[in-house]
């Protein structure tokens, strides 16, 4: 008996269910498929493809008969965002329990920030665990997670009104400066680096505050028209999804007629915290669609700077949202900033990254969280942050890998986050220094107390050890020469 041979057919591209069926591949139905020399990939390497079209705040019982028109409308979105603790049970019911709410109650108490958040962000948060959920670490503070300040902390760490030639512009890289038209935003996020400024008054901080004005706005463009090496002009704030048509118009506007001016950043929250603004806010698309085109013709770029800090951000409505900007020629790219237990794993800053890239946003930064009041749990190690880089590169292509940065306090600006000249992960200390910014100074940024060793902690909490940490750091910097930032 002669045992028969089963002949095994080679798969072609016919055989793919994907593009079995697209026309412009028909001239290569009959190839075959050349041996792949890595492991196919799984339903879990591809989950950033994943933007699920249900009506997910539903679940949430104010909005359970709330249709998808009237979700999608950005003053709705405005009108019921949640501004107290009454109003956030007014919302979620029973879905908040009574110990969560008296917690965050205590925790808004203590913050340096008010409260806002959107519907949206409300409706994607797991409140059957809310303490560990994303979105609730970034928007909403309950006592008992808070920890001591750092004894380094300042209010505004980043030396910002320092380097203001006038209120709400900064100028502190040579050729860029950051103008600040607004105080308020869609939603407040509790690790705000401006909390000395942004948004109302609050039990732990007096806002310095930057409400429209049109004669600080002409003080602003009067000094970048002045200085003819600035290029770049960053409008933040506050947020530019809270700026009026006519107020945008305004400021691009006026910005594109300087001669030198040659890049603006309009930063926004909103794609992250309420993308429906694209859909329902037609004039105000409309406007900036209007004078990035007219950049364009100028030579100029004008394009949206984002934040999204968590994959649960994004849903089927944020895709759309970056899908229409795409078409219409906004360029989009993304600042994180790097927060414990949200983004601070290799596999959620990963799904991040291309998620992101998939919609076309670009990773662009992520930030060490700054030394902000208030929010010390929030922060991570620059050790961890070293480690975390390493693992997220190389994951996908350089261009849509985000450069890890530290925005070090004392208004040294971004550093790489590896470039420090000396770190202590016992003390916590690394030191930067930033030649373009001031020669003469180093700039040092403390990792939280909490995650040093024992050893740390127990010299952190004599404060008679505070001066003798410092000094070490610098001399095992070798820059003891200069003068540490303050």
């Amino acid at each position: 008996m002669v045992e028969q041979t089963s002949v095994v057919e080679e798969p072609t591209v016919a055989d793919i269910p994907e593009v079995a069926d697209i026309a412009e591949l028909d001239k290569l139905s009959d190839v075959v498929v050349p041996e792949a020399l890595k492991e196919e990939a799984t339903q879990q390497d591809l989950r950033h493809r994943d933007f699920p079209d249900e009506e997910f705040w539903r679940e949430i019982p104010a909005f359970k008969g709330v249709g998808y028109e009237q979700f999608m409308d950005h003053k709705f979105q405005l009108i019921r965002s949640v501004t107290s603790p009454d109003k956030l049970t007014e919302i979620v019911g029973e879905l908040a329990t009574p110990e969560f709410v008296e917690d965050m109650k205590a925790g808004l108490r203590a913050a340096p920030m008010n409260v806002r958040v959107s519907p949206y962000l409300i409706s994607r948060i797991d409140w059957q665990n809310p303490y560990d959920d994303p979105l609730r670490i970034q928007f909403l503070p309950v006592a008992s997670k808070r920890l001591p300040e750092h004894p380094q902390l300042t209010l505004d760490s980043l030396h910002e009104q320092h380097d203001s030639p006038t209120p709400g512009l900064v100028h502190r890289y040579p050729d860029k400066v950051l103008f600040l038209p607004l105080d308020v935003c869609p939603v407040y996020c509790r690790f705000c680096t401006r909390s000395y400024a942004i948004g109302g008054d609050t039990n732990q901080v007096e806002k310095v505050g930057y409400k429209y004005s049109p004669e600080r706005w002409k003080k602003a463009f009067a000094y970048i028209a002045s200085r003819p090496e600035i290029e770049d002009v960053v409008v933040s704030g506050g947020d530019a999804w809270n700026l009026a048509p006519i107020h945008l118009k305004e400021i691009l506007s006026t910005l594109l007629a300087i001669p030198h001016i040659r890049r603006i950043r309009l930063a926004t929250k909103g794609p992250a915290v309420m993308p429906m603004k694209i859909q329902s806010d037609r004039k105000w698309f409309r406007t900036l669609v209007k004078w990035v085109d007219h950049g364009r013709k100028l030579g100029k770029e004008v394009c949206l700077h984002t934040h999204f800090n968590s994959p649960n951000e994004i849903s089927l409505i944020t895709h759309d949202a970056m899908q229409e900007l795409f078409r219409h020629g906004v360029k989009v790219r993304n600042q994180s900033v790097l927060i414990r237990n949200v983004n601070d794993t290799p596999e959620t800053m990963r799904l991040l990254v291309k998620k992101l890239s998939y919609m076309n946003v670009q990773p662009y930064y992520v930030y060490q969280h700054d030394m902000v009041k208030g929010v010390e749990e929030l922060r991570t190690s620059v050790g961890n942050t070293v480690e975390l880089e390493r693992h997220v590169r190389g994951a996908t292509a350089g261009f849509n890998t985000p450069l890890f940065v530290n925005d070090v306090p004392g208004g040294g600006g971004k550093r790489d986050v590896h470039s420090y000249d000396y770190y202590d992960s016992t003390t916590g200390v690394s030191v930067y220094r930033s030649p373009n910014v001031d020669e003469q100074k180093a700039y040092l940024y403390f990792d939280p107390i909490d995650l040093l060793p024992e050893e740390g902690r127990t010299r952190w909490s004599d404060a008679s050890q505070h001066d003798a940490i410092i000094k070490e750091a610098m001399k095992g910097s070798g820059l003891s020469d200069l003068e540490p930032a303050r």
